[in-house]
């Protein structure tokens, strides 16, 4: 929840334009001109299923932006990065970096990072297919860009995020 929040507020901090803000939901709300209060009260209001869609549509229309898509090649390039991202998601779901290293004994660690090193490969192939297909519709430079700002807003996410150095799992505190 925290983390869709988050990456909404980004999203909004790029700087979208308040027709396209508006554009992204039936509903009327220039989030532009919102506070951040605001903000969160209307997404805390949306469903979780909303929430995605409203994520979605900032995402695609922040791409688009980026990119200066040319409009005829909206809708292609719209469903190709849909895809491409769904994979992304579906191969980074097959790794559960939910552990601590620490408690893992060797045989365990040596088959996560080899599990880590597969799902690794999986999501660099996933995405050279998917740059091959985008480049039948825009041309290699904004694709290589689209890969540069996705770099840069994980980058920035992960500024963000609390890190505990432990893939995630809660380590135990230790004393000095």
């Amino acid at each position: 929840m925290r983390k869709l929040l988050f990456t909404l507020f980004i999203i909004a901090g790029f700087g979208l334009h308040a027709q396209n803000a508006q554009n992204i939901q039936s509903s009327e709300y220039d989030w532009k001109k919102m506070d951040p209060k605001q903000r969160k009260e209307v997404i805390n209001n949306l469903s979780p299923e909303e929430r995605k869609v409203l994520l979605t549509k900032f995402r695609n229309n922040m791409v688009m932006e980026n990119l200066n898509i040319d409009p005829n090649d909206k809708a292609e390039f719209t469903s190709l990065y849909t895809e491409y991202l769904e994979n992304q998601k579906q191969i980074k779901s097959q790794f559960n970096s939910n552990f601590n290293p620490e408690t893992l004994s060797d045989d365990e660690a040596k088959a996560k990072l080899q599990q880590s090193f597969e799902v690794g490969q999986k999501l660099l192939d996933n995405r050279k297919k998917y740059a091959e297909k985008m480049q039948q519709v825009i041309p290699c430079q904004k694709v290589l860009k689209l890969f540069q700002s996705e770099g840069m807003m994980r980058d920035k996410m992960n500024e963000r995020r609390p890190h505990n150095g432990n893939g995630g799992a809660e380590r135990p505190k230790q004393n000095p």
